[in-house]
C-alpha cells in the first residue's frame, strides 16, 4: 500500500503526517509515494487521473511532484481536473522531464500570498489605478516550442492595463508561497517564470514558511556585461536574477501579546518596474511597512 512519509507541515505530529492512501493497492500503484529530499513534498510516478487525485486527497502539506507525465498524461489530468472542479494548481510542468510540481491550496498556503497580494492591489487602489491593473490570478501560462511544453499556474499574479490585459499576456509580478517545499525548489520555480515568459516577469516575490520563520526574498533581473566588454549588442549577457530583499520574520511567544521580528525593514516593490512606467502625481513605490509585516505575519502564524 503507498504511503505518504515526507516532513509534517508546521503544527501536525508526524504520526498524522503519515497517511495512508487506502484507495491505492499495490497492484494498481507500480512504485510508492515517496519523501525526496529533507523538507521537500512527496512524490508519486502517476499512473492515473484517478490515483493522482487520491495521493492528493491524502497529501497534508500544500505541494505534490509527480513523475513520468507525459503531454498526453497532463492533457488528461488538466482535464480531469476541469470536470471535476478540483482546486488544486500546476506551479510547474515540463514536457522535457515529464515532472509535474501540483499546488495544493492549504489555508496556510493562500494566506502566505494572498495577504501579501491584497495589500499590494490595496495600493494600487489608493493610488486611484484599480482600472490600471489586471489580477491574472493562477491563470495558466504556457510555452510550447521545439524543446517541448511548459506551464504554470502562479498563486497570485497580475500586470498593468494595458501593457498585460491581453489573453495569455504574461504578469509583470508573480508571488509564489510554499512551507513544504524547500527554498531551493522555490528559487528554481523564480527563474522559470523569468525564462518561460521570456523576461516579460518583472518581479517575483516569494514567501516561505517553516514553522519558525517567515521569509520573504523579492527577485528581478538586470542584465549584466562580461568584465572589461563595451555595453554592445554582442557583450550583453542574457537577464540573471539578482535578489533585491531578504526579508525574515520571527514570532516571540513569550510576550503578552504576542510579538512578531521583521529584519531589513520594510518590503518595497517599485512602481516602474511592475507598470512599465515612470509614476505620476500621486503615484510611487508599494511600501509593505514593518507593522502591516507583522500583521502579516501574525494572520499567517494564525493558521499554524
Amino acid at each position: 500500500m503507498a504511503s505518504i512519509t515526507s516532513r509534517p507541515p508546521p503544527g501536525v505530529s508526524p504520526s498524522a503526517a503519515s497517511t495512508s492512501v487506502s484507495a491505492l493497492s499495490a497492484s494498481t500503484i507500480p512504485t510508492s509515494v515517496e519523501s525526496t529530499q529533507d523538507n521537500d513534498p512527496p512524490t508519486m510516478r502517476f499512473t492515473t487521473a484517478k490515483d493522482l487525485f487520491d495521493v492528493i486527497n491524502s497529501t497534508t502539506g500544500d505541494f505534490l511532484t509527480v513523475t513520468s507525465v507525459s503531454p498526453i498524461d497532463f492533457t488528461k489530468i488538466e482535464r480531469a481536473r476541469e470536470k471535476q472542479g478540483r482546486r488544486f494548481r500546476f506551479r510547474d510542468y515540463d514536457s522535457n522531464s515529464q515532472i509535474l510540481i501540483i499546488t495544493i491550496p492549504t489555508d496556510l498556503h493562500e494566506k502566505l500570498h494572498k495577504l501579501l497580494y491584497d495589500e499590494f492591489v490595496g495600493q494600487v487602489r489608493d493610488m486611484g489605478l484599480k482600472k490600471s491593473w489586471n489580477n491574472i490570478g493562477n491563470a495558466t501560462r504556457s510555452t510550447q516550442g521545439h524543446s517541448g511544453r511548459s506551464s504554470k499556474e502562479g498563486d497570485s499574479t497580475g500586470g498593468p492595463k494595458p501593457q498585460r490585459a491581453t489573453k495569455g499576456a504574461w504578469p509583470t509580478l508573480v508571488i509564489e508561497a510554499g512551507f513544504s517545499q524547500s527554498l531551493g525548489k522555490l528559487h528554481i520555480v523564480m527563474q522559470r517564470w523569468f525564462s518561460m515568459s521570456n523576461h516579460e516577469v518583472k518581479i517575483v516575490l516569494l514567501t516561505k514558511f517553516n514553522g519558525a520563520i517567515i521569509l520573504l526574498e523579492k527577485w528581478e533581473e538586470e542584465i549584466q556585461v562580461r568584465p572589461g566588454a563595451t555595453t554592445t549588442r554582442h557583450s550583453l549577457q542574457h537577464p540573471a536574477s539578482v535578489l533585491r530583499q531578504s526579508i525574515t520574520i520571527t514570532r516571540n511567544s513569550t510576550t503578552n501579546p504576542t510579538s512578531y521580528n521583521v529584519t531589513s525593514g520594510a518590503l518595497v516593490l517599485s512602481f516602474q518596474i511592475l507598470f512599465l512606467r515612470d509614476p505620476g502625481p500621486g503615484e510611487g513605490d508599494f511600501i509593505f511597512s514593518v507593522r502591516e509585516l507583522e500583521e502579516y505575519a501574525e494572520e499567517v502564524w494564525a493558521q499554524v
